[in-house]
């Protein structure tokens, strides 16, 4: 999911209206001016507030920043100086509906700094980082401030219900947790580390890309690209010229670990230099080092969290999510391990036991090669090679006839494409979202291809967020980063994209499918360790039969594949799970093991890398074979993103995704009766209620089942 912008949290929420109060009373008349001449700073006037991507530029960005700060900081003085006793109406509503302009502005920069970040918007961000930093420590320790919301939260909570309630609450913790009640010189310090942690966060994520294409790997022979399809071959010559042209072709590094082109790469000289590209893009080998940055970032939260009380900053974090503590989530993750290890090992052995078949009983398995040997030992096991389906899973029908055929089949949802909202990039297509009795329920935006613009992975994220009180209706996209196809192709994706489409949109359906008062609470502003269910549960569509057969269509004969194709398939699904589990709960441990440290014990930079193979071997999960899926020094979650001490969460809520489907499976997968009732006890349900509570509410558990995980998998 989305990482967002490395900035302030801005408990200001994401709303459009026009500039408000007297913020420019005595401003300069260029100021005044710009209010008219700048689109970020007037509300749209497109359907429902969509941002005018045709009017938006670079240089509108840094003024409206500037002006929503100073909006806001206006706004919060206002209630500050209100002589009348602190009240929820005065003072806790009066903040949820401030700052509409600046959270205007930065939600829409945000999209752009992610997945469209030319050099121009990399030196805004640049800019923006720290005054965006400087304002919440501004908003967070401002103690006159802070004294009225505790005032309102010390004599009005108990009397409150329902969302007001919830809204109190979270206004409240989130104040304590940023370190209102610290002692002057610890707060102080708290800002110093907060301005701090933004501009390494922001560097860490602003290197990864950069890396990535330094680490490009560069063909002269087409012969070198034996066993890759023809497509895949037109990839990387439209790859390679895009990038240069230093050599007719190119193979780019993704994200992961593991490159899924090395399952077709013949040449194993070839697959060798990949997977270094890929491992060594940031430990220090190169151009680039991230580690510097790896340890100071960690060095820094981890003395955050001691200002605050706590031991690490792992159990800072989790304090705030279903897990509560690192005890709970290690011994989830040790119960784990336990099972998947003598199954990882017999996974590995059967693949080079297959390759020593062919390539002679001395032959030693290594890294680049397990993918190639998986993928062959599958294809004579199941008859049948991911090239063989690839041309059933034509992007646009997988969009259409599957993913908005399960929604309109499981919540009444139908979708309608429209050319007249503008996007940042010529690639988006959006979509009206009509709900079954034809009311609108939002706008749906998707950005599938990747560029050099746009940072790895995929993710959702809001421009605007559903509220009630505001009147906003959602304004949700998707990001992922597919190989676009030549002009006038069909892009054909793989099975993996297949299924991150289906979990990317689950996080679109918990944005779009919201219903609460509050912008803060609505959506998934939920804790980390939950707000991944309802992805991931969404997954689970991909693969039911009636779905699948109405999308997986041949892309020129538009039949549906082949039962038996469809059911090597379906059956390969799980084919040696152990490694996707292994890379995952590594990653995981990875994760957590830097965030137990005490702010001593945090490694030097040039210690960094043998601190997690350490911290991997101690969990019994140091296996070159089945390496993290991302390691420590292009770990961006954890270090550029929001997923610190949080990784484990894709585990911990594939648990709840794993209950939620068998609830489906039980009582109808595609029934609207059971669409409506997670709609209702979940997906519209935000942060206004107990977590556990509503999960219980729609499956009937008092506690999540874990026991189904390892079934799930295959395991």
């Amino acid at each position: 999911m989305k990482s967002n912008l490395k900035k302030t949290v801005l408990i200001a929420t994401l709303a459009c209206g026009a500039i408000t109060g007297n913020a420019f009373v005595g401003k300069p008349v260029q100021t005044i001016k710009s209010v008219y001449t700048n689109p970020l700073m007037q509300a749209s006037t497109l359907p429902f507030g969509a941002p005018d991507f045709s009017r938006i530029k670079a240089e509108h960005y840094m003024p409206a920043i500037k002006a929503g700060i100073a909006e806001q900081r206006a706004e919060i003085k206002k209630i500050v100086d209100n002589k009348a006793k602190p009240t929820f109406k005065n003072t806790i509503l009066a903040y949820e509906e401030s700052g509409k302009l600046l959270a205007r502005a930065t939600s829409i920069f945000s999209a752009i700094a992610e997945a469209h970040k030319t050099p121009e918007i990399e030196a805004i961000e640049k800019e923006a980082i720290p005054l965006l930093t400087d304002f919440e420590n501004e908003l967070n320790f401002n103690q006159k401030f802070f004294q009225r919301v505790k005032y309102v939260y010390d004599h009005e909570l108990s009397s409150l219900q329902g969302e007001d309630k919830k809204l109190l609450e979270e206004i409240y913790k989130g104040f304590v947790r940023s370190g209102a009640l610290l002692e002057p010189a610890k707060m102080k310090r708290m800002e110093e580390i907060n301005k701090r942690l933004a501009v390494l966060q922001q560097d860490f994520g602003n290197m990864l890309p950069k890396a990535a294409i330094a680490q490009t790997i560069w063909v002269n022979n087409v012969n070198d690209l034996a066993g890759l399809s023809q497509a895949d071959i037109a990839q990387c010559k439209k790859d390679a010229e895009s990038r240069g042209g230093k050599a007719p072709y190119c193979i780019v590094i993704t994200n992961t670990t593991q490159q899924p082109i090395l399952a077709n790469l013949d040449n194993r000289a070839l697959r060798e230099r990949v997977y270094n590209a890929s491992i060594h893009r940031t430990d220090g080998t190169g151009q680039y080092n991230a580690y510097p940055l790896v340890v100071e970032i960690a060095k820094l939260r981890a003395e955050k969290a001691e200002l605050m009380g706590y031991n690490n900053y792992a159990n800072y974090s989790l304090s705030n999510a279903m897990a509560k503590n690192t005890d709970n989530a290690y011994a989830f993750l040790k119960q784990l391990i336990k099972e998947y290890q003598p199954k990882a090992e017999a996974e590995t052995k059967a693949i080079e036991a297959y390759a020593r078949k062919t390539q002679g009983a001395d032959f030693k398995l290594q890294p680049y090669d397990r993918f190639y040997y998986s993928a062959k030992m599958k294809k004579d096991q199941y008859s049948f090679s991911e090239d063989e389906v690839k041309p059933y899973f034509n992007i646009d029908t997988v969009l259409v006839n599957g993913i908005f055929y399960a929604a309109n089949k499981v919540y009444g949802l139908t979708f309608k494409e429209r050319k007249d909202i503008p996007t940042y990039h010529p690639d988006m297509k959006v979509f009206d979202v009509i709900d079954a009795n034809g009311k609108q329920l939002a706008l749906f935006y998707c950005d599938y291809f990747r560029r050099p613009t746009k940072r790895g992975g995929a993710w959702m994220s809001p421009f605007f967020k559903q509220s009630q009180l505001r009147g906003q209706l959602p304004l949700i996209y998707n990001v992922c980063n597919y190989a676009k196809a030549p002009e006038g192709k069909p892009t054909l994706i793989s099975w993996d994209e297949v299924t991150t489409m289906f979990h990317e949109f689950g996080h679109a359906l918990h944005g779009m499918l919201s219903d609460c008062y509050y912008n803060t609470l609505s959506g998934t502003s939920v804790a980390r360790d939950f707000v991944e269910m309802p992805s991931q549960f969404n997954e689970s569509f991909a693969s039911i039969p009636e779905v699948f057969n109405n999308y997986a269509k041949h892309y020129k004969t538009h039949q549906p594949m082949p039962a038996d194709l469809r059911d090597k398939m379906i059956g390969s699904l799980n084919f040696q799970a152990a490694y996707a589990l292994g890379e995952n709960l590594a990653a995981t441990c990875v994760d957590l093991a830097w965030h137990c440290l005490s702010s001593k014990d945090i490694p030097t930079a040039e210690g960094a890398k043998d601190f997690e193979a350490k911290a991997l071997k101690e969990v019994g999960l140091l296996n070159s074979q089945i390496p993290p899926r991302y390691s420590t020094s292009y770990f961006n979650h954890v270090w550029g993103g929001g997923y610190a001490a949080g990784y484990y969460s894709y585990l911990w809520s594939e648990v709840l995704a794993v209950n939620v489907a068998d609830y489906f499976a039980k009582h109808g997968a595609l029934t609207r009766k059971v669409g409506d009732s997670f709609r209702a006890n979940i997906l519209s349900s935000g942060n206004t209620k107990d977590l556990m509570q509503i999960f219980s509410a729609f499956t009937g558990l008092k506690a999540p089942d874990a026991s189904g995980l390892l079934k799930a998998r295959g395991l």
